[in-house]
């Protein structure tokens, strides 16, 4: 079955339903979830949104703080373009109807009737010198994905298929006929998990959102989806990758057997929640002067060694010193969830752990969010724009999926002109392979990569434990190229197939740099050095395209 769009996006977080709004008016779209609108990472986004919304903060000052977490490899001027349109994008949201909340008089967050006169309530986060992140209560990214997947969904111009799963770019070797371009990107193939078909999806413009790739670890706070999709996509495509060694493991994972990917919200620290050991005493000031403000990577890296030092399973985050009903009007969502579990945060410490969380690198794009093939563009966690660097500043990701999902949709608009219309692609060929009979080898590679890779390649690295890591993505990468070769797609193996492309960029990023520098830490090169680069691959060994610099 072929299906034909102006553009098709494929991904249904906030920087694919910015991008779907934006372009709405006046382009069809398709917009393609693997699972459930909802089932993505922006529902799990707790925290809130990074912009400059009061006088006595700046921009400058939101740049600078970006630029110092970033520890040396963030560009400027994209930090820059983000930051200085974050006000508009949170006015935009507004418009839309999400519900930030307000502060009463007292500094908590009061009621949502806006018309009260109330400003919003802003919370601060590991980096950031002010407060400067608007959120709705605990649970931001859900507020977010309901208001835009209704928008969305009530769109006349654009169509939603849920539970379709992207396999592979449509490039030019994939035409029918030769129509004389080169590196250009025509849509993708797609499994149909209702049918469990393949069907094609030719657009004039394609987008990737699928987000970030925090699934290569054993232990991270993202949904089951988060498998790189879109990064091993536009790799085999012939994108260039950024960064990739730029893993965030978010301090504060629940640690509970019943409960592995539920995240505490920074923003819990921001009001004065405090971790301490395994002896009930503070630790964080012994690692940095902020203490537990101090960004993402140095808290991470303070538990792991604060585990490690003294055998602990977990380390414990302390909010219980506040009063209760501040507690439960701040953060009703973690409240709700922990006392479902047995812990009551007013009165109870949270046991808590590091966990995969956020990836930093990505498919390499401009401001444009072009990639380096032809009508690909790539916005939100699967891309690199130079925001994030070698370390993400908290609530910086969902502002880069609006400011980016606006800026692809305008690109697109402006040069809907320009586009050829979609060319059609040889149908999926299934003639020569077979139902497999043998899916408990996807089920046993999947756990393996996840372990090797939370163990050689976690939080803390070295030059041994990188090459253990590569020996074993070799072995499975040719293992499931076979496998892929011999048997009918599944969704499972579909997402196995990216995390063994992914984990072999992240493993081979890391052994690239020779120095600790935001979230890369390696015991062997301890030291940042003092020339600040960027760790970029190219795939086929091909000429860096100039339409990217």
């Amino acid at each position: 079955m072929r299906h034909v769009y102006d553009v098709l996006i494929i991904g249904s977080g906030a920087a694919g339903l910015t991008a779907a709004l934006t372009l709405a008016p006046e382009m069809r779209v398709a917009v393609l979830s693997k699972g459930k609108m909802q089932a993505g990472s922006t529902q799990w986004a707790q925290g809130g949104i990074a912009a400059v919304l009061e006088a006595t903060d700046s921009i400058q000052s939101h740049i600078d703080d970006t630029l110092i977490a970033g520890a040396g490899l963030c560009s400027e001027e994209a930090t820059r373009y983000v930051v200085e349109r974050g006000k508009a994008a949170i006015e935009g949201l507004i418009a839309l109807g999400v519900e930030f909340d307000l502060a009463g008089d007292n500094g908590a967050p009061g009621s949502k009737a806006r018309e009260d006169g109330y400003d919003y309530h802003l919370t601060r986060e590991g980096g950031h010198s002010h407060r400067r992140i608007i959120h709705a209560a605990d649970a931001t990214g859900k507020a977010l994905q309901k208001t835009l997947s209704e928008r969305a969904l009530a769109s006349p111009n654009i169509d939603v298929f849920e539970n379709h799963v992207a396999i592979d770019v449509i490039t030019d070797r994939h035409l029918e006929t030769d129509r004389g371009y080169t590196d250009q990107a025509h849509g993708a193939y797609v499994l149909n998990l209702t049918n469990h078909s393949v069907e094609t999806f030719s657009a004039k413009a394609t987008i990737m959102a699928t987000g970030g790739a925090a699934r290569v670890y054993q232990y991270s706070s993202n949904p089951n989806s988060s498998t790189g999709d879109g990064i091993a996509m536009a790799w085999r495509a012939g994108c260039r990758v950024t960064n990739m060694e730029f893993n965030q493991f978010h301090p504060t994972c629940l640690f509970h057997p019943n409960e592995r990917t539920f995240l505490i919200t920074e923003a819990m620290r921001g009001e004065g929640a405090v971790l301490l050991g395994k002896n009930g005493r503070r630790f964080m000031p012994r690692y940095d002067k902020r203490g537990e403000l101090a960004p993402r990577d140095i808290v991470a890296r303070a538990i792991d060694s604060e585990m490690k030092r003294t055998g602990a399973e977990n380390v414990w985050l302390d909010i219980t010193h506040k009063d209760a009903d501040f507690v439960i009007s701040h953060f009703p969502n973690i409240y709700r969830h922990c006392k479902k579990l047995g812990i009551d945060i007013t009165t109870d410490r949270i046991p808590v752990v590091p966990a995969a969380h956020y990836t930093c690198g990505g498919i390499h794009v401009d401001l444009a969010a072009k990639t380096d093939l032809e009508n690909l563009y790539a916005i939100g966690e699967s891309c690199h724009t130079g925001l994030h660097g070698a370390n993400r500043m908290a609530s910086n990701s969902l502002l880069e999926c609006l400011v980016m999902g606006r800026a692809a949709a305008d690109n697109i608009l402006a040069n809907k002109g320009n586009f050829p219309e979609p060319a059609e692609a040889r149908a999926w060929d299934e003639s020569k392979v077979t139902d497999s009979d043998e899916e408990v080898v996807v089920s046993h590679n999947w756990k393996e990569l996840r372990r090797f890779m939370w163990d050689y390649v976690g939080i803390v690295r070295t030059d041994k434990r990188l090459a253990r890591a590569k020996r074993r993505v070799d072995l499975l990468s040719a293992e499931i190229h076979e496998y892929y070769g011999n048997f009918r797609v599944t969704a499972d193996l579909l997402e196995l197939r990216n995390l063994v492309t992914v984990s072999d960029l992240i493993v081979r990023s890391a052994q690239m740099r020779k120095e600790s520098r935001g979230l890369h830490f390696t015991a062997d090169y301890p030291d940042c050095l003092e020339d600040a680069r960027e760790t970029t691959l190219i795939p086929f060994g091909q000429a860096i395209s100039d339409r990217v610099e």
